[in-house]
């Protein structure tokens, strides 16, 4: 890592201006930090209420580029988020006026709202950096990131991700209701927000910072025991593995892929140039738990995604 780059200093102060709006979601920022180093994107599951919204405000209020929100709703068309061709009288043709996706970070909120079309369009846009409307094709910004967020409790009006969309999330997060003492902080710090004078311009990450940063996490070693250490825990969830009996469908190449990269970003982020076996326990569930289906002897017993990773974690050890 070339000490003399101002890309680390500009990527911790993001994360310590993006924290210090946010009460008790350290893993969440990492997180979302993670994501933004390796390009990928971020799935994150709350009930309403826990700052998931406002935790992406705060990123994309730091970032470079334009960013824009989504809500989604079960009427909502592909066009809602692609864009469309609208007629010019004086002109006698169409003109194309791009629709949110066209930004660098896009929030989708509440997507398990969106109807499956939606859900295909917002599918092409995350796995090409691509939309095609119209017959034509058009590239998305550089960097571009989607965020999106759902609420585990609503099933009315809502429609499942299939496993396709789920698998082009780099990281899955679960997040929970905060503790006495953390609801008291942000009873605190909303009281202050509001009687403070209006807050000063953020700090931006510049676009060559950013470019640098991911260039140099890219480069982060993994040793061959590392490598095999994310190969194995892949291959537990395959037939003959440790929890292959509970796996209906295990984890794709690409989770091995995303547990990868995560692990590398988390190793940049902790200023070391190598990634550690300590980087992939603590991403594994993140990046692999949203890549397999339970099959139903696992259902039925209330097991899930994540509590087959923890399984596998005990049984796979790094060396």
């Amino acid at each position: 890592m070339n000490e003399m780059s101002d890309s680390p200093r500009a990527i911790a102060r993001l994360g310590a201006e993006v924290g210090a709006a946010l009460i008790g979601h350290e893993v969440l920022v990492e997180r979302l930090l993670i994501a933004l180093l390796a390009g990928g994107h971020v799935l994150i599951e709350g009930p309403p209420g826990i700052a998931k919204t406002r935790a992406v405000k705060q990123l994309a209020a730091h970032l470079p580029g334009s960013h824009a929100r989504i809500q989604c709703t079960p009427d909502l068309l592909p066009s809602d988020l692609t864009g469309t061709q609208v007629f010019r009288p004086e002109t006698g043709g169409f003109d194309f006026l791009p629709g949110p996706i066209f930004h660098s970070l896009v929030l989708v909120d509440e997507i398990n709202r969106a109807p499956p079309k939606v859900q295909s369009a917002l599918l092409e846009a995350m796995a090409e950096q691509q939309v095609t409307t119209g017959g034509t094709t058009r590239t998305l910004p550089d960097p571009f990131m989607v965020v999106a967020t759902q609420n585990p409790i609503e099933h009315e009006g809502t429609f499942p991700l299939p496993e396709a969309q789920l698998d082009r999330f780099l990281l899955h997060l679960r997040l929970d209701l905060p503790d006495a003492g953390a609801e008291r902080a942000i009873l605190d710090l909303v009281e202050a927000e509001a009687k403070a004078a209006a807050p000063p311009a953020a700090t931006l990450v510049s676009r060559a910072d950013l470019a640098q940063a991911r260039a140099q996490a890219a480069q982060v070693h993994l040793a061959p025991a590392l490598k095999d250490f994310i190969v194995r825990l892949v291959m537990a969830t395959r037939p003959g593995g440790a929890v292959a009996d509970w796996v209906e469908h295990p984890v794709s190449p690409r989770g091995t892929l995303a547990l990868a990269a995560g692990v590398r970003a988390r190793a940049w982020l902790h200023g070391r140039d190598h990634g550690l076996p300590e980087d992939a326990e603590a991403l594994a569930a993140d990046a692999l738990s949203h890549r397999m289906v339970p099959g139903w002897q696992a259902v039925s017993e209330g097991r899930s995604g994540r509590s087959l990773v923890a399984d596998a974690l005990r049984e796979v050890r790094p060396w």
